[in-house]
């Protein structure tokens, strides 16, 4: 059943094959990152599939970004995991428009903003779910 415990989320890639280069699948992707970014991002990735568990999870190496959503491409994103060395981030597609009372994301864009993880902790903290499931709810709205 969908989200239930025997839940393989569908994958697909951006990246075709192009010569030597292969799409990555997203541990492919998270094994080039320190294994606390790992860690964190595979932490990230079960909170997004347990709240959104009809969505689609997208690779796409070339940015290192993990997106959740719909339908492809930007129109059909709800969420993302951001990797970097130093990080992860879970960004939001309109997070610029949803309600923040617990004052956790951030970011300069004038639609995608971010919450910042530090820790796995940081995916319990007041407002985080609240914030999947008002993004999950803003993309049903602006695609109804």
């Amino acid at each position: 059943t969908k989200g239930g415990k025997d839940f393989v989320p569908r994958s697909t890639n951006y990246e075709r094959e192009k010569g030597n280069e292969k799409s990555r699948n997203a541990e492919d992707l998270l094994a080039a990152f320190p294994s606390d970014v790992q860690d964190l991002a595979r932490e990230a990735r079960r909170l997004l599939l347990k709240l959104l568990p009809d969505a689609e999870e997208t690779v796409d190496p070339t940015a290192a970004v993990l997106s959740y959503g719909y339908g492809s491409g930007y129109r059909g994103m709800i969420c993302t995991v951001l990797l970097s060395k130093s990080g992860v981030k879970v960004g939001f597609v309109g997070g610029a428009e949803l309600a923040d009372p617990n004052r956790l994301i951030e970011g300069s864009g004038k639609k995608h903003k971010y919450v910042q993880l530090r820790t796995a902790s940081d995916l319990s903290r007041p407002g985080m779910k609240q914030l999947i499931e008002a993004a999950d709810a803003a993309w049903q709205q602006r695609n109804s």
